[in-house]
């Protein structure tokens, strides 16, 4: 299991969409490629855009399907933070 602290590199404010693309990019997607389950932790993050989760997790949705949600694991998300990847998965399982 791959633990990935998002507020390394992206302070508190998740905004940054080629931040997040490179997560995705080099991280998410190739742990994903070999079987491991993934923690994207939130921890002192305030708050984040949709662009920038929509960034880091939507393409998984078209690559991997809904059941990626079984290999992702949100923590340390406060209110805000839950909302947005609420808003985020609940469009890309609507356009599956």
């Amino acid at each position: 299991m791959m633990l990935v602290k998002l507020v390394d590199g992206i302070g508190s404010f998740a905004e940054n969409k080629e931040k997040a693309k490179d997560i995705r990019l080099n991280k998410l997607i190739p742990t994903l490629e070999k079987g491991e389950d993934i923690i994207l932790d939130f921890k002192n993050i305030d708050d984040a855009t949709q662009s920038f989760i929509h960034a880091l997790i939507s393409d998984l949705f078209r690559k991997y399907g809904d059941e990626v949600l079984n290999r992702i694991s949100f923590k340390n998300c406060n209110e805000t933070v839950s909302k947005v990847i609420t808003i985020v998965a609940d469009y890309m399982q609507e356009t599956d």
